[in-house]
C-alpha cells in the first residue's frame, strides 16, 4: 500500500465511519429519545446539512493533530489511544462552544458519553480494516519500506537475520554498507562516504544503523550524510547511549530500533504553524498589493531589468524551489565574479536596492512562496545550491538545516548579520541548530516580532 493510497484509504474510511457516528448520534438522541426528550429537534431537511458538516469538521480535527501522519507498521493499539484523546479534546471543544446550550443538564452527560462512543467506535473499525489490509500487504511482501543496512561487516549478518525474522516490520533490505576497520581501528570510511549516492539510485526510505559503543565519529559522519535525505534513520538499541535525547526507541513488532532525529515538533504545532503561514502570508499580499505594485514600478523606473527576482534554492529534505524576491542589485551583479555573498556596502545595489534590504521589503515576494507551502515564515535561510554543496562539504551537520522548511526569517537572522563569510555561515549553523532543537510556536512567535521591530527600525542589511 503506497502512502498515497494509505491515505485515501484513511480519509475514505473515517469520512464514512463519522458520517455514520453524527447520523447515528442524531437518531438516537432525537428520534429514539435514548438520552433525553426529543426537544429542540432540528429541521428536517437541515440534518443531512448539519451531519455532512460535522463531517467535515472533524476530517479537519484529525489532519490538525496529525492522525494522517504516516504510520507505517506501527502499533494499531497505539493508534487506538491517539484516536481516543483527539476525539475527546473535539468533542469537549466542540460542545463547549457549539452545543452546551442545546443540552438538558440532565442528559448532557449521557450524550458526551454516547457521542464518543459512537464516534471512537466507528471510526476505530475503519481504521482497523484499513490497518489490517496494510499489514495483509506488508506480510505478502507488498508496499515494504526500501531499507539499506549500515554497520560492521559482523553486525550486519545478525542484522539480516532480525529483519527476516520480523516481517510485520515491514521492511525489505536493498542494500547494505559494510564496514571495515582500519589500521588504527576506525571504521573505513570511503564507504561510508557512498550514503548520499546510494540512498538517491536504491530510492532509500529508512536507513538501519548496526554499530557498537564508542562509534561516535563514524556515526556522526552517517548522520550528516543522511541530514536533508528524505529517510528515517534507525539505530540497533546498544548505542543509545551515544545520542542521548536525539532518539526515541519503538518496537517494530517485536524487532527494537531506535529512531534517530523524528518529527522535530508536535502535529498540532506544525499544524498550527502551517495555518499560520497561510493567514498571515495571504493578509501580507492581499492587503499591501497596492505598495507592492508601486515597489515593483519604483524597481523597473530606476534599474534595468525585472522587478521580480527569481533563484533556485535549496528547500525542505534538499528539494530545490524556486525563490522570489524584489530585485535589489543590477541583473549582471554576478557576471564576472560568479555566485557570491552580499556585503553591506556592495555596489551591486541598485539606487532602492539598499534601502528594501534594510527594511527587509525585498522579501515580500517570498510570502507567495510561503503561501505555495515551499517556505514558512520561520525558519533556516533557504541557501542556492552552489553555496550547500560547497558548505556542506566543510561544515558539520550543515545539512541538517533542511530537516525543516526554510523560512523568511529565522533565530539566526535575528541574531546575526548577512553571511559575508565562511565564519558568519558558521555562526548562524549553530543558531539554526538551536532553533530546530527547540521548535516551538513560542519562539516563531518570539522570532517575528525581532523581525518586525528590525523592518522598523530599518538596521537590516
Amino acid at each position: 500500500m503506497t502512502r498515497r493510497v494509505e491515505l485515501l484509504a484513511l480519509l475514505t474510511a473515517d469520512a464514512v465511519a463519522l458520517f455514520g457516528a453524527n447520523l447515528l448520534w442524531y437518531k438516537a438522541r432525537f428520534d429514539w429519545g435514548w438520552f433525553s426528550d426529543p426537544v429542540n429537534m432540528p429541521v428536517p431537511s437541515l440534518v443531512w446539512v448539519v451531519v455532512l458538516a460535522l463531517t467535515g469538521a472533524w476530517l479537519v480535527v484529525f489532519l490538525f493533530f496529525g492522525m494522517y501522519r504516516e504510520r507505517y507498521a506501527s502499533s494499531r493499539f497505539d493508534e487506538f489511544v491517539s484516536l481516543a484523546k483527539v476525539i475527546t479534546i473535539g468533542i469537549l471543544v466542540m460542545f463547549f462552544f457549539l452545543f452546551i446550550d442545546q443540552l438538558d443538564p440532565y442528559g448532557a452527560r449521557s450524550n458526551l458519553v454516547s457521542y464518543w462512543l459512537a464516534l471512537f467506535g466507528l471510526v476505530s473499525v475503519g481504521r482497523f480494516l484499513v490497518r489490517s489490509v496494510q499489514k495483509w500487504l506488508i506480510l505478502h511482501g507488498k508496499g515494504l519500506h526500501r531499507t539499506l543496512v549500515v554497520g560492521w561487516d559482523d553486525r550486519l549478518d545478525e542484522l539480516h537475520r532480525d529483519v527476516a525474522a520480523y516481517p510485520e516490520a515491514g521492511l525489505e533490505i536493498v542494500g547494505a554498507i559494510r564496514l571495515k576497520a582500519g589500521d588504527d581501528g576506525s571504521a573505513d570510511g570511503s564507504s561510508i562516504a557512498d550514503l548520499p549516492r546510494l540512498i538517491e539510485d536504491l530510492e532509500i526510505q529508512d536507513v538501519l544503523i548496526a554499530l557498537g559503543p564508542g562509534d561516535q565519529e563514524p556515526l556522526l559522519e552517517i548522520l550528516r550524510l543522511c541530514d536533508g535525505k528524505p529517510v528515517r534513520l534507525k539505530l540497533v538499541p546498544d548505542f543509545y547511549s551515544v545520542i542521548g535525547g536525539m532518539a526515541r526507541t519503538e518496537h517494530m513488532y517485536g524487532l527494537p530500533l531506535i529512531e534517530v532525529m523524528p518529527e522535530p515538533m508536535p502535529a498540532w504545532e506544525e499544524s498550527s504553524k502551517r495555518l499560520l503561514d497561510l493567514v498571515v502570508s495571504a493578509l501580507v499580499l492581499l492587503l499591501g498589493l497596492p505598495v507592492w505594485l508601486i515597489l515593483m514600478v519604483v524597481i523597473r523606473l530606476t534599474s534595468r531589468g525585472p522587478a521580480i527576482y527569481r533563484q533556485r534554492r535549496v528547500g525542505r529534505l534538499g528539494r530545490e524551489f524556486t525563490m522570489y524576491k524584489f530585485r535589489t542589485m543590477r541583473v549582471d551583479a554576478e557576471a564576472e565574479t560568479g555566485p557570491v555573498w552580499a556585503t553591506e556596502d556592495d555596489p551591486r545595489y541598485t539606487p532602492v536596492g539598499r534601502w528594501l534590504r534594510k527594511t527587509r521589503l525585498d522579501e515580500i515576494p517570498q510570502f507567495w512562496n510561503v503561501f505555495k507551502g515551499d517556505m514558512s515564515l520561520v525558519g533556516p535561510r533557504p541557501e542556492r545550491p552552489y553555496f550547500v554543496e560547497r558548505l556542506a562539504a566543510e561544515i558539520p551537520l550543515y545539512n541538517r538545516r533542511h530537516r525543516v522548511k526554510p523560512g523568511i526569517t529565522g533565530w539566526a537572522q535575528v541574531k546575526w548579520k548577512y553571511d559575508a563569510s565562511l565564519d558568519d555561515v558558521r555562526q548562524k549553523v549553530k543558531y539554526d541548530l538551536f532553533y530546530i532543537e527547540n521548535l516551538g510556536l513560542r519562539r516563531d512567535l518570539q522570532i517575528l516580532f525581532r523581525t518586525i521591530t528590525t523592518a522598523l527600525r530599518g538596521s537590516g542589511q
